[in-house]
């Protein structure tokens, strides 16, 4: 009889304890991309002027800009620190969260380093920061509840994915799928048999993270002979459109492109895109929504962003 009771007893407190587990709380959205500037003045014409972002101070940083697409999504533009080195221009990528304080209490149960506490901005937003398998940083970030007015941006009010380098996709897989629950969106590279780009959409959401493969999977960090010019354009961020014509439009009538040398093009991914460069080489990619066709290497598997 003591066995049994004592049986039972383990049963109810091992389904109670998993009962309690920590449940992930939704992700739902892109909220930004945070960049190094070596000249801010420089950056602000880009993000006001070019791409008609609203320049905001940073809750977070004092010293550095947000430039807002909408309430709840913006381009931090960083000063670049004294004596900095790295020809990486990249500091983090956030995601927007229903809960930062759910979301850090279940990252922590499925061991990923995070701190003891989130932290809360002057604009009422919370957030904390941890790092996937190859040392990226990523900012989980809940939205204040009353977040700044910013008027609608002709141009896009939607940064519809994030991307940077990795080089080994299982592994990232164990972080970005395994724990954080993103959704296969499409893959492909300029070799149909060769895949280096990644698309990974937001659980609760239709927002993704672009991985952008390079080196070898026993790798990380930038590869010494990378240029900074190629890693600006492979750590980026991505605008979305309805119609890419109407968009080139808009910003060769406004006096928008000086210093950019791209035009329009339809990537293999099938979708019209226009690749921007900021003063510093980020890449800003303003892509349509939809494609036009077949892409190569592989379907959507997943739902477009609807606007």
């Amino acid at each position: 009889m003591k066995r049994l009771i004592g049986l039972s007893l383990a049963i109810l407190l091992g389904g109670a304890a998993q009962a309690a587990a920590p449940v992930r709380p939704p992700i739902t959205a892109v909220s930004h991309i945070a960049v190094y500037a070596a000249d801010p003045a420089k950056s602000e014409a880009f993000y006001v002027h070019d791409l008609g972002a609203v320049k905001r101070t940073d809750p977070e940083n004092p010293a550095a800009a947000r430039y807002y697409f909408s309430p709840r999504q913006f381009v931090e533009v960083l000063p670049l620190p004294t004596g900095y080195s790295s020809i990486n221009r990249l500091d983090h990528v956030g995601y927007n969260v229903a809960d930062a304080e759910a979301m850090r209490a279940y990252l922590a149960s499925r061991k990923v380093k995070v701190p003891a506490r989130v932290t809360r901005g002057s604009d009422g937003s919370l957030w904390f920061d941890a790092t996937d398998p190859e040392g990226n940083r990523v900012q989980f970030v809940q939205p204040p509840a009353s977040p700044p007015a910013i008027a609608t941006n002709p141009l896009s009010d939607h940064i519809i994915h994030v991307g940077f380098i990795i080089h080994n996709r299982a592994r990232e897989d164990g972080f970005w799928r395994d724990v954080l629950g993103f959704r296969p969106y499409w893959f492909g590279g300029m070799r149909d048999d060769h895949p280096t780009w990644i698309s990974l959409q937001v659980p609760d959401g239709t927002d993704w993270l672009e991985y952008m493969v390079v080196g070898t999977p026993d790798t990380t960090g930038i590869p010494p002979s990378m240029k900074p010019s190629d890693l600006g354009v492979l750590n980026h961020f991505s605008l979305g459109v309805p119609n890419i014509r109407d968009t080139y439009t808009l910003l060769w009538n406004g006096d928008r492109l000086k210093g950019q040398n791209n035009v329009p093009k339809i990537g293999r991914d099938a979708k019209w895109q226009l690749n921007l460069l900021d003063p510093d080489g980020t890449r800003a990619e303003i892509m349509e929504l939809h494609a036009i066709g077949k892409p190569c290497c592989s379907p959507f598997t997943a739902k477009d962003p609807d606007q």
